[in-house]
């Protein structure tokens, strides 16, 4: 299965926000939204990084409440791994695991066209998983 699955169920909604936005405006969206990440781009809507819920934990663990009113830029991570609709969800499932990361944008052709975070891939490879395991025991009752 692939990511284009995923971005069917989900659609293809991205928030975006420009590098010069302050942490507490991402966090009021954050919130408001009910979201774990950002993207940062450019006005071409090309991708400068990601903010998420993590990098702001760590903002605010070093510069303290202060921290808020810093630039996202200064915050995000910068070297963003992505994918495209035609990956299979095993290999985004093992991008995200090595990196340790919880959000991965999806780009086509060098437009930035989704994002799929860590959730919508276990739910996908669960519904995976119980779709063989019906199809299993389908067969075994066939049989007897």
């Amino acid at each position: 299965m692939t990511v284009a699955r995923i971005m069917k169920d989900k659609g293809h909604t991205v928030v975006t926000t420009p590098p010069h936005c302050t942490l507490k405006e991402i966090v009021d969206i954050l919130a408001a939204k009910r979201i774990g990440a950002i993207m940062v781009t450019d006005d071409v809507k090309t991708i400068k990084g990601i903010i998420s819920e993590r990098d702001i934990v760590r903002a605010l663990a070093n510069g303290g409440a202060s921290a808020l009113d810093d630039s996202v830029s200064l915050h995000m991570t910068r070297n963003v791994v992505t994918c495209t609709s035609h990956d299979h969800i095993s290999h985004v499932m093992a991008e995200m695991t090595r990196g340790r990361f919880r959000h991965m944008p999806v780009v086509d052709a060098g437009i930035l066209t989704g994002i799929v975070s860590i959730g919508d891939v276990v739910k996908i490879r669960i519904e995976e998983t119980e779709a063989e395991s019906r199809s299993l025991r389908e067969y075994i009752q066939m049989g007897t």
